[in-house]
């Protein structure tokens, strides 16, 4: 009886201890960790690292440095201690591989995840273009800049090679996923300067600066190390379907300053004044019953918009087009050059209406026999 209860304390014991071991063994080692070694044995292939776990952790000789060597001896020797980056979790066997030559890029990890808590800006180099983004190098890292975060907000050839002022979104070594900001990074750079440089500004003054980012609405341009936003309605007097159309990144211009907002401290520019209205200019240059050459424009259901002048746009309902019921479409094409009848001119409320129909009209054939032709319009 008194050896059955001491075997079966014996076995008790024996299995907490053996519990115990393993747990102390099992450090939970995670890919990309950073743990402390020895080195037991050199092999042929690998190099056999004590690091505390069930078994010895596996160095593979391609991990071992960066730089060339002939033998491993020239960069490590049994015995050394050295801290190693866990390259694979444990297998099936419990063996974990280790690497000596990401070591550094480990605590370059580290470093990047600090500067992500710490809000710190951080210098990088753009090396090529992707989908959505471009590719920057990063403390010897490649990190990925989304389109939505770069300032220009579109990748071009343009931007390789240069470097960027950015902001860490996140880093995370073991997905192997750096993303960064350059439009955070700008942003509160521009909340440092943006009342010292409004500060200096007036409305209507005349300003140099680069274009920065195109979008649907507009263009934003770089004053003084700010950007300031110039609508698309004020590029050109002239219709057009996107900035692209006038603009290109990078290009310098000046720009009328519109309008302030010191309280959101916004600065709204004109391209366009820069030159006259062109609707001031055609006052005297045309009348109504004057015969006009054009270029179509744009062209909707309801009529099609003529250029008779650089920047000046007159309407040609589809009324106007031919007797009956017709389809713009049918009639008019993009770009083409048109002869028509100024039916209505009222410059001052920017409003010019046209006609086809009435060119063979008899009105205008007696008001061709008893005036003077009028001459038609020359750019």
């Amino acid at each position: 009886m008194r050896e059955a209860i001491l075997e079966k304390e014996t076995n008790y014991y024996t299995e907490d201890f053996v519990q115990l071991l393993e747990q102390s063994f099992s450090q939970g080692y995670k890919t990309a960790e950073l743990v402390e070694g020895t080195v037991i044995k050199m092999e042929k292939s690998s190099i056999l690292i004590d690091i505390g776990g069930k078994t010895e952790a596996m160095l593979p000789l391609r991990e071992l440095s960066n730089l060339p060597f002939e033998k491993p001896e020239d960069v490590i020797s049994v015995g050394d201690k050295r801290k190693f980056y866990i390259l694979r979790e444990e297998n099936d066997e419990g063996q974990i591989t280790v690497s000596l030559r990401r070591v550094h890029l480990a605590q370059n990890w580290e470093k990047l995840d600090q500067m992500r808590q710490n809000e710190e800006i951080i210098k990088v180099k753009i090396t090529s273009l992707v989908k959505g983004g471009v590719i920057v190098d990063a403390l010897e890292l490649k990190g990925f800049i989304p389109a939505s975060q770069l300032r220009t907000g579109v990748p071009h050839e343009s931007l390789i090679d240069q470097e960027l002022s950015v902001r860490v979104l996140e880093a995370d070594p073991k997905r192997n996923k750096l993303i960064l900001s350059e439009k955070l990074c700008l942003a509160e750079e521009r909340k440092k300067i943006a009342k010292d440089v409004i500060a200096q500004l007036e409305e209507n003054q005349e300003i140099e600066g680069e274009v920065v980012r195109l979008a649907d609405f507009g263009a934003f341009i770089d004053i003084m190390g700010i950007d300031g936003l110039l609508p698309i309605s004020e590029i050109s007097w002239q219709r057009i379907k996107h900035p692209s159309d006038i603009l290109s990144l990078g290009q310098r211009v000046t720009v009328r300053v519109l309008n302030i907002d010191n309280e959101l401290n916004r600065v709204s520019l004109s391209f366009k004044r820069m030159e006259e209205n062109p609707w001031v200019k055609i006052e005297g240059k045309f009348e109504e019953g004057q015969v006009v050459k054009g270029t179509v424009n744009k062209i909707t259901n309801f009529g099609a918009f003529i250029n008779i002048f650089p920047g000046v746009e007159a309407l040609l309902p589809v009324a106007e087009i031919a007797d009956g019921r017709v389809n713009p479409y049918d009639f008019l094409n993009i770009n083409q050059e048109v002869e028509v009848l100024i039916k209505r001119f009222s410059p001052q409320e920017r409003r010019i209406g046209l006609s086809l129909k009435d060119l063979n009209s008899p009105n205008l054939e007696l008001m061709s026999n008893s005036e003077e032709p009028a001459s038609e319009n020359q750019y």
